[in-house]
């Protein structure tokens, strides 16, 4: 057993379990020999500091969010939490003494990768489908070639995937979060951090993580229930909030618009019978009624924080109210995240009133000003702005139509999974809310067509593609029909000039015969699997003859373009 455990307590609203802690602690040391220090930090400040310096073979342990001093660099470190002290001490004292990694700061880390050392990455995509999983691909094939370590944590559509332990988190050298929205950090407190978008890990996994231990910065602990806003530059952008609010409403469009897609299947088009009825309340009055409030609710949360979710979301249930749609969604989360950003970062209270700003002050005032502002302000304009657009896309025909799935489809190819992609793609989920839904039959056309494309060109012109291009062929073609347009990412990257125009000819093409059709789709993801569900689809062999028609297109052209091998 070691000489001396240090143990820092973050004893926010818990100074009593804290104290009680401590004595525990104590005791089982001393029944072994052995010493404990005691540094307990509240709102306030330190309350009682540590009585001296580690040495060499001493252990810390860090109960709750407390960031060591840079004197605890190299100390074996042990993260837990106070509910885990108290139940079991000596348990604690025996896992902390099986440490045997040592705790890095910006001090010990050097400044480039060096062999053997451990990463910890989390990836994260706002679907949570493909780039989620190609970046931790493409961080895993890195590290191996620089020869360090890694742990990748993919935070996908079902959840965390390879969860990192407590244990991979303490004695990685950094962390390097891949992501596309928003991702908690609070786990991290006190490791170096590196802030990234999926698609550096993808397109150049190396450079990244040279880049991460040059440039990655320590994670501020948090305080409180309200982040450390220092780096709030380096995980702000508009387009990554945006991300943030779409992924977390995607699971109750789907949810919403499958059940109004059922009720339509079983009682006819005014989804007439019980059971029919019941369907239709469940996707219309429950799904779609929570998606603007949710997507107003999460750009806020990725703006400021928790604090920022009950702004959103009551400013998104007005929108709902005031009939603005998913624009109205959009503008109450961004006004509500910079508003209690801005109140956060501005109102300054007492040590012995801190407590109240993330629970009462920050709430009551984020959501009291973000109604204002709606209701007066910008509801009324631009209700009527969505009144207009849903009447205007509902009647749509002809060449109108035409043009804008041309527009759709294009976008959706340009950067497959990219900021252009989603906007094509966000836009036509909103309009799933105001039942509008020939924009997102031609966008999820469209966005089947490139990796459709690229498998079967790969079969057909043999000559024109590398052995692996040809080997990743049927995954390809399983990754369009499933809807992931991801999968061809790694042909536009490879021979853009020819790949890129290739696909969005195609695309554009598939996304223009479906609007054109006039064809609805009621799901916003699912690819060809989703045709199986009854109603779902307003014209089933109209819409395999636009893929097909766009996916021929871009085969053709990729056959044409593309330099013989």
């Amino acid at each position: 057993m070691p000489d001396n455990f240090w143990v820092l307590i973050e004893s926010t609203n818990a100074e009593i379990k804290a104290q009680i802690v401590e004595q525990s602690l104590k005791s089982e040391a001393e029944k072994s020999g052995a010493v404990v220090h005691v540094e307990i930090r509240n709102a306030a400040g330190a309350r009682s500091a540590f009585d001296g310096t580690p040495a060499s073979g001493d252990v810390l342990i860090v109960l709750g969010n407390a960031e060591p001093s840079v004197a605890f660099a190299g100390i074996p470190r042990t993260n837990s939490s106070l509910e885990e002290a108290l139940k079991d001490p000596a348990a604690l004292l025996q896992k902390a003494m099986k440490k045997n990694v040592p705790n890095f700061t910006t001090q010990t880390a050097s400044g480039k990768p060096e062999a053997g050392a451990l990463i910890a990455g989390i990836t994260s995509c706002p679907t949570g489908i493909a780039h989620t999983f190609m970046a931790a691909e493409g961080l895993e094939k890195a590290a191996a070639e620089l020869g360090c370590r890694i742990r990748v944590e993919t935070q996908g559509s079902v959840g965390a995937g390879n969860p990192l332990t407590e244990e991979e988190i303490a004695g990685a050298a950094i962390v390097i979060i891949a992501a596309d929205k928003e991702v908690d950090r609070n786990r991290f407190s006190g490791k170096r951090v590196f802030i990234s978008g999926t698609n550096a890990a993808i397109t150049n996994g190396k450079e990244l993580i040279k880049k991460a231990f040059a440039e990655a910065s320590i994670q501020p602990a948090a305080s409180s229930s309200v982040q450390n806003t220092q780096d709030t530059k380096k995980r702000t952008g508009t387009y990554k909030h945006l991300m943030t609010g779409v992924s977390f409403m995607l699971p109750f469009v789907v949810a919403g618009g499958l059940c109004i897609a059922l009720a339509f299947a079983i009682g006819g088009i005014n989804a007439e019978g019980v059971l029919a009825q019941f369907f239709n309340t469940i996707g219309g009055s429950g799904g779609f009624a929570l998606m603007v409030p949710v997507l107003a609710g999460y750009i806020a949360f990725s703006i400021a924080d928790r604090p920022g979710i009950a702004p959103g979301m009551i400013g998104g249930l007005l929108c709902n109210q005031m009939s603005t749609g998913f624009l109205g969604g959009i503008a109450a989360g961004f006004i509500a995240g910079y508003l209690v950003l801005f109140l956060n970062k501005h109102i300054k209270l007492g040590k012995n009133l801190a407590g109240l700003k993330p629970v009462l002050i920050l709430p009551l005032l984020g959501t009291s000003i973000t109604g204002l502002i709606m209701y007066f302000v910008i509801g009324k304009p631009l209700g009527a702005f969505n009144a207009f657009l849903t009447q205007w896309l509902t009647g749509m025909s002809g060449v109108n139509s035409i043009l804008l799935g041309l527009l759709l489809g294009g976008m959706m190819a340009v950067d497959m999974g990219g900021p252009v992609n989603k906007a094509a793609y966000a836009f036509s989920t909103g309009m799933l809310g105001s039942g509008v839904y020939i924009p997102m039959a031609a966008v999820m056309a469209a966005g089947m067509t490139p990796p459709l494309a690229a498998g079967i060109a790969s079969l057909i012109f043999k000559n024109r593609f590398t052995d692996d291009e040809r080997e990743s062929a049927w995954a390809n073609i399983i990754l369009g029909f499933s809807f992931i347009s991801e999968g061809a990412i790694p042909f536009a990257a490879k021979d853009p000039l020819r790949a890129l125009p290739s696909f969005i000819t195609g695309s554009a093409l598939a996304g223009a015969i479906s609007a054109g059709l006039g064809i609805r789709l009621m799901a916003p993801h699912g690819g060809i699997f989703v045709l199986a569900i009854p109603g779902a689809i307003s014209n089933i062999f109209g819409y395999l003859a636009a893929i097909a028609a766009g996916t021929a297109l871009s085969c053709t052209l990729l056959g044409i373009f593309r330099k013989k091998i």
